[in-house]
């Protein structure tokens, strides 16, 4: 069972597919549930996560503690986890990271949140960092809807809620940028992204390619095959898609250069509203459809 601290925060994230109040709000956070290493039974968890591409990341922190959290030593004994994203749930294989990819990943997690330095400075083992693979078919794993509008919805809002975090932690950035550097990329303040933000950016836009991919060759055939009348809705959709992939590819160009943070702030700001639009216009649409 899980602890009495952790249950309320399950009870909540399942209940609002992830999106969480008070303290935990705006945080990365999923759920991870490991096989206990002595009994056998399931442990479900909490835990922070960075986005790294195709994979996950976790830390066991243990807020600096000199004895590792239960759930490392479980997945330790049992690497097969089961992770609820909010949106999805899936199951992966866990790997402990070692050596320079540890290294290499911790110091991402410090520069994009010194507390992981701190929780390491109390305790004299070295915290571990797992990477959690998906070890889904065909897709990113189960859907948390009961219904396909319900389902639209759900993912839609994951995105707007990447969005939000990826725009809260360009806001934070501490790095600084003269209107030269923004414009020239000259100059002695001249600074890039952070680079677990750079990844955070990068899996965000792979992740919407692969949604919108997904959209064209599989839902919207299907939709106009059983729906015709939604022909002039679906073109736009596709349209949009084509708008959207272009403001990516020049988010994707601030993040592959160096750039001021000030000039990936306002690519992402011309991407937010572009999609923000476009998810609410492809709702209007669609999510009548399969209600009916």
């Amino acid at each position: 069972m899980p602890h009495d601290f952790n249950q309320p925060i399950i009870d909540e994230f399942r209940a609002n597919k992830g999106r969480m109040t008070g303290y935990f709000e705006g945080a990365r956070l999923l759920l991870l549930t490991t096989t206990g290493a002595r009994t056998g039974t399931p442990h479900t968890t909490p835990v922070g996560y960075l986005p790294d591409g195709n994979r996950v990341l976790v830390i066991a922190s243990a807020a600096g503690s000199d004895r590792h959290p239960d759930w490392f030593r479980n997945l330790v004994a049992h690497p097969q986890v089961t992770v609820e994203s909010g949106v999805f749930t899936y199951d992966a294989q866990a790997v402990v990271l070692t050596g320079e990819e540890r290294d290499e990943i911790f110091a991402r997690a410090v520069e994009a949140d010194p507390g992981w330095a701190a929780y390491q400075e109390k305790t004299e083992r070295i915290i571990p960092v797992v990477a959690l693979h998906s070890l889904a078919q065909g897709g990113p794993g189960t859907i948390n809807a009961t219904s396909f509008g319900e389902a639209i919805k759900v993912v839609h809002d994951a995105f707007r809620q990447e969005l939000a975090l990826i725009r809260g932690e360009l806001n934070k950035s501490t790095a600084t940028d003269t209107d030269t550097d923004a414009d020239t990329g000259t100059g002695d303040e001249f600074s890039t992204l952070g680079a677990q933000l750079r990844v955070n950016c990068l899996t965000f836009c792979q992740g919407l390619h692969n949604h919108h991919t997904g959209e064209d060759t599989v839902l919207f055939p299907l939709i106009a095959e059983r729906h015709p009348g939604s022909d002039a809705a679906l073109a736009r959709l596709r349209e949009e898609h084509e708008q959207i992939a272009t403001l990516v590819d020049a988010l994707r160009e601030t993040l592959t250069t160096p750039t001021a943070p000030a000039t990936t702030r306002a690519e992402v700001n011309r991407l937010t509203a572009a999609l923000e639009a476009h998810l609410a216009y492809e709702e209007q649409e669609l999510i009548p459809l399969f209600d009916a």
